[in-house]
């Protein structure tokens, strides 16, 4: 069933009445609708009515399947495109149009290809791992019980001093840039957090993701209405596979369409809405060297993994715009400092998609006093430096001597 609902992301609409209009935030008289979402608001029935859509796959003609209404496409045939601006450019807007207004949710089989860059970056996220353990500095979930399974918080960093050559191959993927611009634009903002599920780990409770779905309802009651539409456009939720997943072993739960019910946040954890998802998500088995991407306001959580001995290790990414304030602190000068060298040996690199997901590629906040813009309407970012750097082949003293100086530029 497809549907021509008022709930997509991008519109900011209200269901009162039937024969009330919808409102229009850029009107100066727009008639009087609700600008507080409360407990209880949306409908059980409208929720059900949208889940249950069948996705077209002539809505995707570029993914090479459609699966449980998941789009999947082939990381080969991504890799071919990437490299034509015009083929990029195409896959790019039939993504922005599954997150926003089809299932929400693409799978990229294949997107890193290289096993040997997979493995040498989970030994890395397993000996953190034992190394947090060891220090009592093992992360907890949010959605999971103490215990179901083990986290890396800001594995982005922590893999970039680790192995900067390793991470450098890992974030050259053209399905994780492209996914990331896709969805929010340039100067995307990259996080990550490791999560290895335990034989025996239970399911998460299912639910949205940051900003709004890292707040009490109460807390989530108190932002007016619109910005509940804006919440899924300020981040993007990504996976990288670092073994094969079967389902037993508890890959991600999902219920396609499920962003396009407006008022997710607040209604998804009542116990109708909770009940369907148990009867109605969708898992997909996955293989090592798969990327899964997924509009935040997908409902969702993390499967149980039902195995004895079979420890399920997802690199799941947390891309933030630029117009947005990540969740995670990231030290992105300290990733430079070590990252530099390795890309200067640029060999099987592709430059643009590891400066995206390192280097800091948006101007503000900073101190206009101190950097002003000179020559455009922003000062330089760090991207730009190290683009400049690599053009130039910079020392690495002189380098690191202008990130230190844009640093400091950036303080009050």
């Amino acid at each position: 069933m497809k549907g021509n609902y008022r709930v997509a992301v991008f519109c900011v609409t209200f269901r009162s009445t039937p024969e009330e209009a919808p409102m229009n935030i850029q009107s100066p008289n727009p008639k009087r609708t609700p600008v507080w979402l409360t407990a209880g608001s949306g409908e059980f029935e409208t929720f059900r009515q949208i889940v249950s859509q069948t996705a077209d796959p002539a809505d995707t003609p570029l993914a090479a399947q459609v699966l449980r209404n998941i789009p999947i496409y082939d990381g080969a045939a991504i890799d071919a495109a990437a490299v034509n601006p015009v083929t990029r450019q195409a896959v790019m807007e039939e993504w922005a149009q599954v997150f926003a207004h089809g299932a929400g949710i693409i799978v990229i089989r294949q997107g890193l290809a290289d096993h040997a860059v997979i493995d040498r970056a989970s030994a890395v996220f397993e000996q953190i791992i034992a190394d947090e353990k060891r220090a009592a500095k093992g992360g907890g979930d949010h959605f999971a019980k103490p215990g179901a399974n083990d986290r890396i918080w800001n594995s982005l960093e922590k893999h970039c001093l680790a192995d900067p050559a390793n991470f450098a191959a890992y974030f050259s993927s053209h399905g994780i840039a492209m996914a990331a611009e896709a969805w929010l634009g340039p100067a995307s903002q990259m996080t990550a957090q490791v999560n290895r599920v335990n034989p025996g780990g239970a399911a998460q409770t299912p639910h949205r993701d940051y900003h709004l779905g890292f707040m009490s309802a109460a807390r989530m009651a108190q932002f007016p209405a619109h910005i509940h539409a804006v919440s899924p456009t300020l981040t993007l939720q990504g996976a990288v596979a670092h073994c094969d997943m079967p389902v037993e072993t508890g890959p991600t739960m999902l219920l396609p369409f499920s962003q396009q019910f407006f008022e997710g946040y607040l209604a998804f954890s009542r116990p109708e809405f909770q009940a369907h998802f148990a009867a109605n998500h969708v898992q997909l088995p996955l293989q090592k060297g798969d990327l899964v991407f997924f509009n935040p306001a997908v409902m969702h959580g993390a499967g149980t993994n039902h195995t004895t001995d079979r420890f399920r290790m997802v690199n799941l990414l947390q891309v933030s715009s630029a117009f947005g304030r990540a969740m995670e602190t990231v030290n992105r000068t300290r990733m430079l400092r070590a990252l530099y060298p390795a890309l200067r040996d640029r060999s099987g690199l592709d430059l643009g998609n590891v400066i995206a997901a390192s280097a800091e590629g948006y101007p503000f906040p900073t101190n206009l006093d101190s950097n002003p813009p000179v020559g455009g309407l922003a000062p330089k970012t760090q991207a730009d430096f190290l683009r400049e750097a690599l053009v130039q082949d910079q020392a690495e003293d002189v380098f690191f001597a202008l990130l230190d100086a844009l640093d400091a530029k950036n303080q009050s």
